[in-house]
């Protein structure tokens, strides 16, 4: 049977630094896996290799059987495979509406060619559009918010936004880098509770995640990572209970 994520022998050095070494693992579909591990582990790395805004030195990623290598982040995309980054790059300018709706697929009509010669089909398109991301935003529970400049809303709120900018491209694996960190305890159920609303919906998800609670109550599987390579896998209670993997990654028992 075909994986339906699997990245086989990753290996990739910056300089120096042996980043990923043999890495090899695969995810199951319609399940949230959380990649853990301490810092430097590899772990964005990983995330920049499936993506495209990294190509390995060595190994292959495939998505449904399908090759990746090669292949550039717009190109992903399109296969269905969306990610968040750590730092979040939204437009901090612009409205949290305006953020979404560039990340919807794009279309004849929104190319200058489309607007010049069909305008009425590009204003219908527009709209459409628009209510498109309204409805993506008030997935995230963000629809009161649409209109307001993202430099505005709390760092919770640009965290959902993040998420709702890989909805609004459509793809069914979501790859997201650390959705929880430096969140409230409130903000923080709600993104937990999106996380199992978005599996609810058929959506896969691989989770980078250090929040040992988050980890226990959203995962299906936890991937350990250690200096580059897969060390261990199992459950959340598995993984957590592992006093070895525990010294590894806490420098003692959590």
């Amino acid at each position: 049977m075909t994986a339906y994520l699997q990245a086989a022998g990753l290996d990739h050095r910056f300089g120096g630094l042996h980043a990923l070494r043999a890495c090899s693992f695969d995810i199951e579909q319609g399940r949230i896996t959380c990649l853990v591990g301490p810092n430097g582990a590899g772990k964005t790395t990983i995330f920049n290799a499936i993506t495209g805004f990294l190509r390995p030195d060595e190994g292959h990623v495939t998505f449904r059987g399908r090759s990746l290598d090669g292949l550039r982040p717009q190109a992903i995309v399109h296969a269905g495979i969306a990610r968040t980054f750590q730092n979040l790059r939204l437009f901090t300018e612009l409205s949290a509406l305006d953020n979404v709706m560039v990340a919807l697929p794009r279309q004849f009509a929104e190319e200058p060619l489309g607007a010049i010669f069909r305008p009425l089909h590009a204003r219908r398109s527009q709209t459409r559009r628009r209510e498109d991301a309204l409805r993506t935003l008030d997935h995230v529970g963000l629809a009161d918010r649409a209109r307001e400049t993202v430099r505005n809303l709390s760092y919770g709120e640009q965290k959902l936004l993040s998420v709702a900018r890989v909805l609004a491209t459509g793809a069914e694996l979501l790859l997201l880098d650390e959705p929880a960190s430096g969140l409230s305890a409130s903000a923080l159920d709600a993104v937990m509770a999106l996380l199992r609303r978005l599996q609810a919906e058929g959506k896969t998800l691989l989770v980078v995640e250090h929040n040992t609670r988050v980890v226990q109550q959203i995962a299906d599987e936890v991937l350990f990572l250690h200096q580059g390579h897969l060390m261990a896998r199992g459950s959340p209670q598995q993984i957590i209970a592992d006093p070895a993997l525990a010294e590894i990654y806490f420098g003692g028992a959590i």
